[in-house]
């Protein structure tokens, strides 16, 4: 069954297979583009993140491999730096911090120059100077989106013989941080193939899911979904084999279970409408490390989702 191989995918499609992962590639790469601005420090010009914004501002990214971290307050950029003398960190971002955060009882004492300490550390401080201040950190505020989906799916990655679609319907549960990483979703999904007159296949699948939005605008995010894990329970009622030794028809009942981890990308839309989201959604059309049965995809689904 090739439900239950864990390998490679075969080489015949390793050309279709290849243009799926440059237009990924593409896709991320605009993405990342898009998360920074251009910002000027001591005239350099650098590609930043905004980490925190408010009163106290934290822009970071990495460069040449090294994490760089910066300060905007009053339109001024300065950098946070920690460089090494005699084998001893002397910690200048400290100062830098403390200079800019005069007239607090806010301590640099204890902060580290990582992301997540200083990220806790200007939320702290936005929050005493300005009191309708937000903390902007990571889960600070999740949202939740829970809802249901209807569509059609020739099971790729199954046995297929007449390249059939099925009827398929599911429920998702997404979980996001839209102000610190609105980008980014993870998503745990039942889905549930049903079977038909034309192929007699069912097959009932949670999947653990991380999305991408590659593209966000107020009408429609565009985004990326790849399954990192899946279990998957199938049927597939009886299947005729051929008996070798009198050429008589095997009638054999066919059904079973597997967890993989398959990495399957996906494609999809959101939609803002009403209290939530319209969203659209073409499945499963690349795994990596799962084997297809030489058709082409075809896992088109269409649901509503609220927001919570």
């Amino acid at each position: 069954m090739v439900n239950n191989l864990f390998i490679l995918v075969i080489p015949n499609h390793l050309c279709m297979k290849t243009s799926f992962l440059i237009i990924i590639a593409f896709l991320f790469s605009i993405a990342i583009t898009a998360q920074t601005d251009t910002y000027t420090v001591n005239g350099t010009s650098y590609e930043l993140k905004k980490e925190v914004e408010g009163t106290l501002t934290l822009l970071w990214n990495t460069i040449d491999r090294d994490y760089r971290y910066f300060v905007k307050k009053e339109g001024v950029i300065t950098e946070l730096v920690n460089t090494k003398k005699d084998n001893k960190y002397q910690e200048e971002y400290k100062t830098t911090l403390a200079s800019l955060t005069s007239g607090t009882d806010i301590s640099t004492k204890k902060v580290n120059l990582t992301l997540g300490s200083l990220r806790s550390f200007f939320n702290d401080y936005n929050g005493k100077v300005d009191s309708s201040y937000t903390a902007n950190s990571f889960m600070t505020k999740p949202e939740f989106r829970l809802g249901g989906f209807l569509g059609v799916t020739n099971s790729v990655f199954t046995s297929n013989p007449n390249n059939a679609t099925n009827p398929q319907l599911g429920v998702e549960f997404e979980v996001l941080d839209p102000i610190s990483l609105p980008r980014h979703a993870a998503v745990i999904q039942y889905k549930q193939t049903l079977t038909s007159e034309s192929f007699d296949y069912s097959a009932a699948q949670f999947s653990l899911n991380y999305r991408y939005k590659f593209i966000t605008q107020p009408t429609v995010d565009f985004y990326i979904n790849a399954k990192l894990i899946t279990f998957t329970s199938f049927n597939r009622g009886t299947v005729v084999f051929e008996n070798i030794q009198d050429d008589a028809p095997v009638l054999e009942a066919n059904s079973g279970s597997n967890f993989q981890a398959p990495l399957i990308f996906g494609l999809g839309a959101d939609i803002p409408l009403g209290k939530g989201f319209l969203f659209i959604q073409y499945q499963d059309f690349l795994g990596l490390f799962i084997e297809n049965n030489s058709e082409f995809p075809t896992d088109i689904s269409a649901g509503y989702k609220f927001v919570f």
